[in-house]
Formats: C-alpha cells, structure tokens, sequence
C-alpha cells in the first residue's frame, strides 16, 4: 500500500510540478503526502570569505534571516493554495480512507532532509534534474542513494494527467536493481490497469526472464504484456518506447554502475535522467 508520498520543496520553481504529480498518485492509493521544506540558514545567504566588521555581519545576519522567513512564507502560501487546488484535505494521516496533506520545515541542506524524511516514506516525488545549471541533482541523487525508498522523478512542466500511473512500462533485463524496481513497485503495478514489460537484449546472464516476470506478477493477480526491443541506446529506447506503447511512466532499476561514472562516461540510467520527458520511477 502506498500511504506515505515525500515531497522535498524548495523555492526554485517546480512546487507545482512535483506536488502535482504526488497528488495524482496519493488520490489513487489514498495516500498521505509530506511536504518537506529546506529552509535556508542565514549563514549560507551571506558572501563567503568576505572580512566586515561585527556590526555589518549581525545587520547582514539579520536581513539574511528575514529573507528567508519571506521566502518560507511565500513558499508556505503557494503549498497552501496548490492543496486547495489539487483537492488535498491538510489534516493528519488517514491512509486508504483519504487523500491528507502535511507540511513540514527543516533547516540545514536539502540532502539531509530528504534522508531524514524519505527513509520511512513509501516514495519520494522528486523533479527531473537540470544538468546545464546543476539544479536537483543532489536532491535526485541523495533520494535514490540515501533514502532506500523508490523515487519519482517528474518531468520540468506542469503536472501530469491523471493516466499517467494508469499504463506503466516495467524496464526488465534480470539484473539487481531492476529487482529492485519491482519489488518496490508491486503496488503502483497492482493499482495500474495495464502493465507492459520492456526487455531489450540479452539481460543479465543467469537473471531471470521476462516471461517468469510476468509469471512473478500473474501470482500477486497482476497481467503484464511482453514487449522486446533492440537498440543500441536502450536508455534512449526505453522512453520511446514507453511513449510508443501508450504507457504513461516508465519503472526501471537505477545506476547498475555508479553515478559518478555514468554521470561522466554515459549510462543507460543517464540517458533516461536527461531525456525523460515522462514521469519515471527509479530504485536503486
């Protein structure tokens, strides 16, 4: 059962985006979403390495921290107004009965706020990276590495139809973290009307086969359909064909090497992060 969706927010922009998507997921699953604020420290809004005397570094202190109540505030009222909008009751969990939001605010970095509150989260919605201005790759990083837990990764626009979640493309090739990514969707699959497995290539040798996948979901009442592909970029082709079948998020197993050497030499997990224009769901 899905009952807990984690939302890290902060002020750049893609609120709507992500809170768009978890509320599309929890009014399905009848979830409870926690919205985590990363309010910034005053400390990091001054200029680094720059001598002034005691009384300019209190007054710089002092506007620093009003900035960042402004910010919160603004931020608080958006949250708000998206929680009437997207019909989100903020009121204590109560999950499989209705769909409850909550707002919570920590201090301190992003990455350590996603740890602390996506550890005991069922998913963290996350947007989609923007690797030209480095915004979202820590958050999206430390998600996927940090929490345990599946992460969504929403595309940089509005939110998504109500179907996305409707249709899903299951990525299979045997190995460990596509497992994984079953596993960890097993619920997101059963609530789903159709289910598609991508198999591409060989697979991992000695890993199990996309047929005894779809014998693995026939017995949680599951019916998934068989669709293989060739391509030389199976990054790339796994979103197309996600599109192509009509599946409106793509489920796949996460950084099989890791981040830092796809990040650097390419990877299949890569090509998705930069050219997803779906919602894709990653477990490492």
């Amino acid at each position: 059962m899905l009952s807990k969706i984690l939302v890290p927010v902060r002020g750049d922009g893609l609120v709507e985006t992500v809170m768009g998507h978890a509320a599309t997921l929890a009014r399905r699953h009848k979830s409870h979403i926690v919205v985590a604020h990363c309010r910034a420290q005053a400390e990091d809004l001054m200029p680094y390495g720059v001598p002034m005397p005691a009384f300019a570094k209190k007054t710089m202190l002092n506007q620093a921290q009003e900035l960042a109540n402004q910010q919160e505030q603004v931020l608080r009222e958006e949250l708000h107004t998206l929680a009437e909008t997207l019909d989100l009751d903020e009121a204590p969990a109560a999950p499989g009965k209705t769909v409850t939001v909550a707002f919570v605010e920590e201090s301190g970095r992003m990455a350590d706020v996603i740890k602390h509150n996506g550890r005991l989260a069922d998913l963290v919605v996350v947007a989609k990276p923007n690797r030209d201005t480095n915004v979202g790759t820590n958050s999206l990083k430390t998600a996927l590495f940090q929490t345990g837990r599946p992460v969504l990764m929403c595309p940089r626009k509005a939110a998504g139809p109500e179907a996305f979640c409707t249709h899903i493309a299951v990525a299979w090739n045997g190995s460990l973290e596509a497992s994984r990514a079953v596993a960890h969707s097993l619920d997101l699959a059963a609530a789903a009307e159709s289910v598609t497995i991508l198999s591409g290539g060989k697979g991992e040798p000695h890993g199990a086969t996309a047929e005894e996948l779809a014998e693995y979901y026939a017995l949680r009442g599951i019916t998934a359909q068989i669709h293989r592909f060739d391509a030389q970029n199976p990054g790339v082709a796994l979103l197309k064909k996600t599109t192509e079948l009509g599946a409106g998020m793509l489920v796949m197993g996460a950084y099989s090497l890791s981040h830092e050497r796809e990040t650097l030499f390419g990877g299949n997990t890569q090509a998705v992060v930069d050219n997803a224009e779906i919602p894709v769901l990653l477990v490492h």
